[in-house]
């Protein structure tokens, strides 16, 4: 069975001329949440707008997150694993910079912050991050750091910014190569269930893939 992308913006969403708005274009079983108000950064409601769609879909679903997208999208998969294919996170950013009820920016006196509401275990299905080195969302070492907990191979893009418009992605075809080798993956194997590939890199399993990826020398497995 084919997997659905399920696309997951950021707080302020992503407009037409983000990275995720050209990636949906690229796919027939492509589309972006919905029922979430962009503004209003709340973990919880976020999570169960995903949940929603995650659950409707007639196909097991791969999540692309952008942004506080990717903390949202990580809770709505481990309520789900049997519906998750896989999971590609974007320049997340820092649970530390936000409360249950939003937004902090620079000042966390108003509460604690919505790191231990985040899963602390590995995600279901197979699973990436891309991570920049000037982020300002988050820095890179604490974006190593939740990839290791969330059991995901990480690539270190460089110092891309935030990944966003602002720093100049708006048609990018790592993110769809990127995409693509994941479908190549899920695809069943003779005789194996794809349940039973269980993390990127099995990716390794696949030849093609293994070309694909040789140049890649910033993907690593922490």
């Amino acid at each position: 069975m084919s997997s659905k992308l399920l696309t997951v913006p950021g707080y302020h969403g992503s407009c037409e001329h983000h990275w995720q708005s050209w990636l949906e274009q690229q796919y027939v079983l492509a589309e972006r949440v919905t029922g979430i108000d962009w503004e209003q950064p709340h973990l919880l409601v976020w999570a169960q707008a995903i949940e929603r769609q995650i659950v409707e879909s007639k196909q097991p679903v791969i999540l692309v997150a952008h942004s506080f997208g990717c903390l949202a999208a990580t809770l709505a998969a481990v309520r789900h694993p049997a519906r998750i294919a896989g999971l590609i996170l974007v320049a997340p950013a820092s649970p530390k910079r936000f409360g249950q009820q939003g937004f902090f920016g620079s000042n966390t006196e108003y509460g604690r912050d919505i790191s231990q509401l985040l899963p602390q275990q590995a995600l279901p299905g197979l699973g990436l991050m891309i991570g920049s080195e000037n982020d300002p969302w988050m820095d890179i070492d604490s974006a190593r750091y939740w990839a290791r907990v969330w059991n995901l191979a990480f690539y270190n893009a460089g110092r891309l910014g935030h990944i966003n418009v602002d720093s100049g992605h708006g048609s990018w075809p790592l993110v769809k190569e990127f995409t693509d080798a994941l479908l190549e993956a899920l695809a069943p194997l003779p005789g194996e269930d794809i349940s039973y590939l269980g993390r990127w890199n099995r990716l390794q399993r696949s030849p093609g893939l293994g070309r694909q990826f040789a140049a890649q020398k910033k993907l690593e497995y922490v």
